[in-house]
């Protein structure tokens, strides 16, 4: 069963969506330039970490799946991570 994500500055939830993160986690490593396969692989990645530790998870919140990607993210891609971790503060 999918964790429920508490969408920020809300009680509202909906369905953990692994196409939304991978897009999101493809898109930050696209930005800093790499290759088309290494972002997806990356993403992919990415996704598959988070997807076992959500696993015994009922409900987490938008902020939750940042601070574990991002995590996960730095030991793949520290340039990647980096532009993740702050993305609302550069754009």
């Amino acid at each position: 069963m999918a964790a429920d994500v508490v969408k920020q500055g809300s009680r509202v939830t909906e369905p953990f969506n692994r196409s939304k993160l991978h897009d999101s986690i493809y898109a930050t490593c696209l930005s800093v330039r790499s290759l088309e396969g290494i972002a997806n692989d990356t993403a992919d990645s990415v996704c598959d970490k988070l997807a076992t530790w959500l696993e015994n998870k009922p409900e987490i919140t938008s902020s939750d799946i940042r601070r574990q990607a991002t995590a996960i993210l730095e030991k793949l891609h520290p340039d990647a991570a980096y532009l993740y971790k702050h993305h609302k503060r550069i754009i």
